[in-house]
């Protein structure tokens, strides 16, 4: 391998914040690590959390999923939910007129918001006809997977 690569793949390892790239050409390769004395970075396993709901299954409630009562105020409609964990932006652009108020009449399909994820901005849908019933979530905040965000009535 050629002497010159070598020292562009160390000045690539200084100027990011990766600590280790391992390249390979035919039969030859090469390995480089910022690890002082071969000390390497092992990763940890991730903490296992109990899989509950925020939310309590009322006893005698419907099956049905119901949209969530925050801070005591009931709603009728269904939520639309987060589908990744990510921002959430209520119009296209700031200082842009919002997807969706509520009162607004929305049809399967329409675009209500959006979650960002990994700088990638993805439209989320309205999942039915209905009449926007309540934002859950304040514009620039973050939101889980599955979280409400959205109740369409």
């Amino acid at each position: 391998m050629d002497i010159r690569k070598v020292k562009k793949l160390i000045e690539l390892l200084e100027e990011s914040n990766i600590s280790e790239i391992e390249i390979q050409e035919g039969e030859e390769s090469v390995r480089i690590s910022r690890h002082p004395n071969g000390v390497t970075w092992q990763p940890q396993p991730m903490p296992q959390y109990p899989q509950q709901s925020p939310f309590q299954q009322v006893p005698g409630a419907s099956a049905a999923p119901a949209a969530p009562e925050p801070q005591g105020v009931s709603y009728n409609g269904e939520a639309v939910h987060s589908p990744m964990v990510g921002t959430f932006y209520r119009s296209p652009a700031p200082g842009a007129k919002s997807f969706v108020e509520v009162g607004d009449t929305v049809k399967k399909g329409d675009t209500v918001c959006i979650v960002e994820a990994m700088k990638m901005m993805n439209q989320i849908e309205a999942d039915r006809d209905g009449v926007v019933e309540a934002i859950l979530v304040e514009d620039g905040e973050p939101v889980e997977y599955d979280q409400p965000m959205i109740v369409i009535a």
